[in-house]
């Protein structure tokens, strides 16, 4: 098939670990590339965000990658796209009337938009995954949501028009059935992990204990709560893995509200920031863990926990979310009610005293992730809803023609 995937601010050769670069930027790639391999022609869709990259490039996994022109070439927050989804829309239409895809698939609501814009009037079956979901944002960020006011709306638009949805998780099910969206359009796909990369190893065996976050360092990623639960965890070092490169940790808010945090729990001189980490070296950070933490406020679907499980390090995370798929309590590792950085601490404690359970959860997780979670099968699972949604596009057009 001729696939062309929309993430317009979710580029897939992007470094991770930035506010606007994480998850979706993982999954549109690892996506991209396993359909290539499974012998498909996928074109990316992304905003130019630099004026020296060129137009159009083929990613050493042998996806095109095509980077859009629509507002200032420069890099620009995801909130603060809106106006120029129009233009990225217009891009598509152009493109599209002349080099059609099979099928869309667009990433995230605004790509969404544009997609629709471009693959409605052509009659070309579109397919959205939308990763978060603003009502959820909405909800548990309040005022302090920079989503522009028209994102409900048009995420409630795209549920009605789009032919199909593909849910990263149970949980987001209901919200989309909740946004009206017909429980015959959508699926679930979660987001995979690369086993080949992401593969156990042994813990530090060196007498220190120690918690590893990694992740965007924005508030609702749940890090304060995690500093905090630090106060009872005597003598554990926790490291986080994220937000700007080290040199530029120092002038970063969000590491300054987090280190006043430290401070005021008498913990500073036993959290350490590492900074931005690229993904092809995130292995070696898990490798550091006696226990991932994973305590958003919400996530959508969350892929550390899931990367952290093919690394066999057990899991202490928030039950939101993606989380309630991928984590198994008891079995994978513990879940607890996200902000409660009491009930955090406590089941770190006794995880930290366990070893032999934390030794289980770890090969539990590494089986869990081989099981469910590779990109293998969720390409499989993807090009299945492209068939069949593509096939119904077709039938009309047959019908019509005898």
């Amino acid at each position: 098939m001729r696939i062309a995937m929309v993430s317009e601010h979710a580029n897939p050769l992007a470094v991770l670990g930035g506010v606007d670069a994480g998850g979706q930027n993982v999954h549109v790639a690892a996506l991209a590339a396993q359909l290539v391999r499974r012998g498909h022609e996928v074109t990316v869709f992304t905003r130019r965000d630099d004026p020296d990259v060129v137009t159009r490039l083929r990613a050493p996994a042998g996806y095109l990658v095509e980077h859009v022109t629509a507002g200032p070439p420069s890099e620009v927050p995801k909130d603060a796209l809106w106006p120029y989804i129009g233009d990225f829309g217009r891009h598509l239409a152009v493109r599209w009337a002349y080099e059609r895809p099979d099928v869309v698939h667009a990433h995230f609501w605004m790509s969404g938009v544009a997609a629709m814009a471009a693959a409605g009037p052509l009659g070309i079956p579109l397919i959205q995954t939308f990763h978060a979901l603003g009502a959820v944002k909405r909800r548990h960020q309040g005022r302090s949501d920079t989503s522009p006011v028209q994102r409900i709306r048009a995420e409630e638009r795209l549920c009605q028009q789009a032919d199909h949805v593909i849910a990263t998780c149970s949980d987001e099910v209901e919200e989309l059935v909740a946004a009206g969206l017909q429980t015959d359009r959508v699926s679930v796909a979660p987001c995979g992990v690369d086993v080949r990369r992401f593969t156990p190893a042994p813990e530090p065996g060196d007498g220190r204990q120690r918690l590893v976050v990694v992740g965007r360092l924005v508030e609702r990623k749940g890090v304060a709560d995690v500093v905090d639960a630090m106060a009872t965890l005597h003598g554990v070092e926790l490291y986080v893995a994220g937000g700007p490169v080290r040199h530029a940790l120092d002038l970063d808010p969000e590491v300054q509200r987090l280190r006043h945090r430290a401070k005021a729990a008498g913990v500073l001189e036993r959290v350490h920031f590492m900074g931005r980490i690229g993904h092809a070296d995130l292995p070696s950070v898990y490798a550091m863990a006696d226990v991932v933490v994973s305590v958003p406020w919400y996530e959508p679907f969350g892929i550390v926990p899931l990367e952290a499980m093919a690394c066999g390090r057990p899991i202490v995370g928030s039950a939101v979310g993606g989380l309630l798929d991928t984590v198994v309590p008891r079995v994978t590792g513990e879940l607890v009610p996200p902000r409660r950085p009491d009930i955090l601490s406590a089941a770190l404690r006794d995880l930290l005293a366990d070893a032999p359970r934390r030794a289980a959860y770890g090969a539990a997780g590494v089986r869990r992730v081989r099981r469910h979670y590779t990109w293998e099968r969720v390409a499989a699972d993807t090009e299945e809803v492209y068939g069949c949604v593509a096939a119904d596009a077709v039938a009309p057009v047959a019908e019509a023609v005898r």
